[in-house]
């Protein structure tokens, strides 16, 4: 794409979000400072990449994951890989015309491992295995037991190493819970009966319990002309949350009336006696014409014995890509990490760590690095819920290159441990995770 076409192409066209096109392996990489041995594994991030250049919404596009390998205190290699699904073997076709064909992913969400599968995730279709040098393996379908779509952020039960999971469709059913054994196969698929069709990309879940959110984005083929998706925000619709036993059914979905809003991401949900605390990045709304309101940290808390809801805001400042450590996630957190966002910019300046217990939190500007998510790893030497570190790609606008970089959890504004220099731009894309050997 021109610089002049660029300049007036929408933001995910365009600066980092735009997408790359060349396939690499760069081998032995650079690093400043000094890359835990403990950290033996693959930080692998997915987004959406369109082979085309084009895209009519930032949530389209072919995904790309890329992986930064790191043994022995060294970076081995990047490596950047298309996820090579039918549709991107079509390059031609069309998204929403693979609606109804499962294989027709664009697999640019997620990237996770369970039962010993990577898998590339979004949420209106099937995930797609990759190997663990990113080539595409194909589809999972558990089995043929997987009818429907799986959503792109599934949750890994850190106690029963359960997946937790559900799609949504524009057609009955609108939504379906899913759960997986921590071997891989699909043990539960139950129907729940929702008013309509929305759009639902995340859920809650807690040790008892999982939480849905049906909000008000609905689905409307008339978004298509002023959002690029064919969804829009439909207050009248109201806005609930689905308390359901985590290896129930439909008939003990009990539902709690909450004020009109979006949730993309939340942070973790856990239990507290009859109550259920879920923070959450909460926005007034979302798929409006024009500008949609941005997220903020909020706290719902649940009490079943009142049947009320009760919402907290928990910070004023723009932050999304929340995380916790993969140890709580269902439980009772202490911590969590978000990125920062300067005013409307669709990128992360800064990380943020919360202490929700005693309300305080650690802010590292970047200097004008452009961060992703913060994944959390653990340290097997440290103590403590946050006994580990934070990996998140940041991107250098001066020099158009990324980097890893590499921080202390329990030193959030101290010196980094290590930053591993990448010769190539990785795109902001979504989401990614750390997969340990």
């Amino acid at each position: 794409m021109s610089e002049a076409r660029q300049e007036k192409a929408p933001f995910w066209l365009r600066d980092n979000f735009a997408p790359t096109f060349e396939e690499r392996t760069d081998y032995d990489l650079k690093v400043i400072g000094h890359i835990p041995e403990s950290l033996q594994g693959t930080l692998l991030r997915n987004g959406a990449n369109p082979q085309s250049g084009e895209s009519a919404h930032w949530f389209l596009g072919n995904g790309m994951l890329h992986g930064v390998r790191i043994e022995a205190g060294q970076a081995k290699w990047y490596r950047n890989r298309y996820v090579k699904t039918p549709l991107f073997l079509k390059p031609d076709g069309d998204v929403m015309d693979g609606l109804g064909d499962m294989t027709m992913s664009a697999a640019n969400t997620n990237v996770i491992q369970h039962a010993g599968k990577i898998m590339a995730l979004e949420e209106g279709h099937w995930p797609f295995e990759v190997s663990n040098e990113l080539e595409t393996v194909g589809p999972n379908n558990y089995e043929r037991k997987l009818e429907g779509a799986m959503t792109a952020h599934p949750k890994i039960c850190p106690e029963t190493g359960e997946l937790l999971a559900f799609s949504y469709g524009m057609t009955p059913p609108y939504l379906t819970y899913l759960r997986a054994s921590a071997s891989g196969e699909l043990l539960q698929t139950e129907q729940i009966e929702v008013p309509g069709a929305t759009m639902i990309h995340d859920f809650n879940v807690t040790r008892n319990f999982v939480i849905f959110m049906d909000l008000p984005a609905v689905w409307n083929f008339e978004g298509m002309a002023t959002t690029g998706l064919p969804i829009l925000w439909d207050e009248s619709y109201g806005a609930r949350l689905g308390v359901m036993p985590r290896n129930g059914g439909n008939a003990e979905v009990v539902w709690y009336e909450i004020d009109p809003c979006y949730v993309f991401h939340p942070l973790n949900a856990y239990e507290n006696g009859d109550k259920i605390v879920i923070d959450v990045c909460r926005m007034d709304d979302t798929m409006k014409p024009g500008s949609s309101a941005p997220p903020m940290l909020h706290r719902w808390t649940i009490d079943q014995a009142s049947g009320r809801v009760t919402e907290t805001q928990l910070d004023d400042r723009v932050v999304d890509f929340p995380r916790v450590a993969d140890a709580v996630v269902g439980l009772k957190h202490q911590y969590g990490y978000c990125a920062a966002f300067a005013g409307s910019a669709p990128y992360g300046e800064g990380l943020i760590k919360y202490n929700l217990e005693k309300g305080t939190s650690e802010y590292r500007h970047l200097d004008g690095g452009q961060a992703s998510e913060a994944v959390f790893v653990k340290d097997p030497a440290a103590s403590g819920e946050d006994g580990g570190f934070l990996l998140s790609y940041v991107y250098q606008p001066e020099i158009d290159q990324s980097e890893v970089l590499i921080l202390n959890a329990q030193d959030m504004l101290g010196e980094p441990a290590a930053r591993i220099q990448i010769p190539a731009r990785v795109p902001a894309g979504f989401h990614g995770n750390w997969i340990g050997d």
